[in-house]
């Protein structure tokens, strides 16, 4: 099976993931952590790979990443500029 990407990335919502861990002042261990806290298993190594769009981010996990950052799920993927 070949995995399509976009402009090389695996996902399209990494960039966006790192702006908003950063605004918060969080750590990739921090963000992971709070995932954890919630009853889903993201380490911090899933979460660089998510931000340098090596890693696919399933539906499933979109929720789960827009709720520890406290962002909209549609802004995390680019379909709204509304962040919260």
């Amino acid at each position: 099976m070949r995995l399509l990407t976009l402009d090389g990335k695996c996902n399209i919502c990494g960039e966006r993931v790192r702006i908003a861990r950063e605004s918060q002042k969080l750590s990739q261990e921090g963000l992971a952590a709070k995932i954890q806290l919630n009853g889903h298993s993201l380490t911090q190594k899933a979460i660089s790979r998510i931000e340098t769009g090596v890693r696919t981010v399933p539906d499933y996990e979109l929720p789960l990443l827009a709720d520890a950052l406290n962002v909209n799920p549609l802004w995390l993927i680019g379909l709204t500029d509304k962040r919260n």
